[in-house]
């Protein structure tokens, strides 16, 4: 597997407050590799560096060999990366059906369709007419990655996907992500209870204070690691 994703001495402010301290990070194409932390570590704000929402240094991320970093939000989605974002942010006068297409506007082509996101999940087709802010969280939550998925994507990028949701509502919406990396899609999982990110992902990282405090394979990592990583000595 060749690395899609890369960050080299990753470096992000907060005006005056420096938020990020020379993170390296890389991700494969088809990986699920899940970053998590505690309040505040710097994940979200990782994210941010990502997507072009925080400006950072041209060359301290790289997206499939080139140089992105400080790019425009619109350019890396034209590109290939879709955020999935905490709280889910549907526009709540449009319906299911309608925040769903929002998805499109890069215009790329792919194997997402409507139709596609309705067989991914059958729950979206029965209440597209629906104001998309109608209904359970765990269904916004499926709207909301429907239309991440619809501007066709290489490598999705989910924040606390899980947050405030029921186990059930949980296991249905990582049963979706598991189906969807195995035809093809790479992810990125932000991801505040620990054993769900181990169980749903092959790699790991763990931030504290804007630093990688651990990194390994999802399935060697011990618990008194991650303790020790979470909050140090």
């Amino acid at each position: 597997m060749s690395v899609l994703l890369s960050t080299h001495k990753l470096k992000a402010f907060y005006g005056d407050f420096q938020a990020l301290f020379g993170i390296d990070f890389d991700i494969h194409t088809h990986e699920i590799v899940a970053i998590i932390g505690a309040n505040g570590a710097g994940k979200s704000t990782f994210l941010k560096a990502l997507t072009g929402l925080l400006k950072v240094d041209k060359e301290s991320v790289f997206y499939k060999g080139e140089k992105i970093g400080g790019c425009r939000t619109h350019e890396i989605v034209s590109n290939g990366i879709s955020m999935v974002p905490e709280g889910r942010r549907l526009f709540p006068s449009l319906s299911v059906a309608e925040n769903l297409k929002m998805g499109q506007f890069t215009g790329r082509e792919g194997r997402w369709t409507l139709d596609q996101i309705y067989a991914l999940f059958p729950i979206l087709e029965e209440k597209q007419d629906m104001p998309a802010t109608s209904l359970s969280g765990g269904q916004q939550q499926m709207v909301s990655i429907g239309r991440a998925l619809m501007s066709n994507p290489e490598l999705l990028i989910c924040d606390e996907i899980s947050l405030g949701l029921a186990p059930i509502v949980i296991k249905e919406i990582y049963g979706a992500l598991g189906k969807i990396t195995q035809e093809g899609l790479t992810a990125i999982i932000v991801e505040q209870d620990v054993g769900t990110a181990k169980s749903v992902s092959q790699r790991l990282y763990c931030l504290q204070e804007g630093r990688v405090s651990l990194q390994g394979n999802s399935d060697e990592v011990t618990h008194d690691e991650i303790a020790h990583a979470y909050f140090g000595d």
